[in-house]
């Protein structure tokens, strides 16, 4: 992922629908439309710059460019100064009522690229309804993840300092297992806890959990099918609202597994 923010010609490219003009022609007269590059712009006014982008496939042409769509933005100090992570800013929105305009927060490891969405238990997503002056929910939001940043990124080096046995990842493992897995998807735990790289060959909680999120996210994990017999391999997570479940499921479990090690841990932000 290039480390430059994308431009309003590079958004376009990679998800039009971020320009559509006009909602979809089902939604109701009391839905209150808003451009998604408005808010985006918006945005980029706070000092948060869009870094990624992804919009949903569409099954039904007529929805094609009101589809749900997410963009991740990076402070500037974040730009100007990387770290190993940063506190990321996700805007979540569709022009069909299938996703209601949102920002979250999340956070971005930089050795592989990997992309979290913090819990909701963390940091309550903010739904977005006004633009402007007045009631600006985007502006309210906005400051609200700026203001948790620092927050954040103690807890990272908090579940950094953690120290997990063998057992204990196994158990983390198994318990992210049902985040992607229906229950007659029989997968080996143990390939979750794979490292793809030298860096991740640690015992902490923190490095743990992306080695977890990776291969869950990204596939290529060997299972059965209880029902049918038959082998299969999972594929890398494509849609949006599922890869943003699996983060913030297998963040719930870090946190929890945090509160064990270290009684002093405190879930809330």
């Amino acid at each position: 992922m290039s480390q430059a923010p994308l431009t309003n010609e590079q958004l376009r490219a990679a998800a039009p629908t971020l320009f559509t003009q006009e909602p979809h022609y089902e939604v109701s007269d009391k839905y209150h439309f808003i451009p998604t590059i408005d808010i985006i712009e918006e945005i980029k006014s706070h000092n948060w710059y869009p870094m990624s982008v992804s919009q949903a496939n569409v099954r039904d042409e007529e929805k094609e460019g009101y589809q749900q769509h997410c963009v991740r933005f990076r402070h500037f100090e974040d730009l100007l100064s990387p770290q190993d992570n940063a506190v990321e800013l996700l805007l979540f929105n569709s022009h069909d009522r299938t996703k209601s305009f949102s920002i979250s927060a999340g956070i971005f490891r930089f050795v592989c690229a990997n992309g979290l969405v913090v819990s909701e238990s963390v940091f309550e997503s903010y739904k977005i309804k006004h633009l402007g002056d007045k009631d600006n929910d985007v502006a309210n939001a906005v400051t609200s993840i700026t203001a948790i940043k620092p927050k954040l990124m103690r807890k990272i080096n908090t579940l950094s300092s953690i120290t997990l046995s063998q057992l204990e990842k196994e158990t983390f493992a198994k318990s992210a297992i049902p985040l992607r897995f229906e229950e007659h998807l029989e997968v080996d735990y143990k390939d979750l806890l794979i490292p793809h790289r030298e860096e991740d060959v640690r015992d902490d909680l923190y490095t743990t959990l992306n080695i977890i999120q990776e291969n869950l996210i990204r596939g290529n994990v060997s299972g059965v099918n209880k029902e049918s017999g038959r082998r299969f391999t999972s594929k890398e997570i494509k849609s949006i609202t599922t890869d943003t479940q699996v983060n913030k499921g297998i963040w719930d479990i870090a946190e929890r597994i945090a509160t064990i090690k270290e009684p002093s841990y405190q879930i809330a932000a």
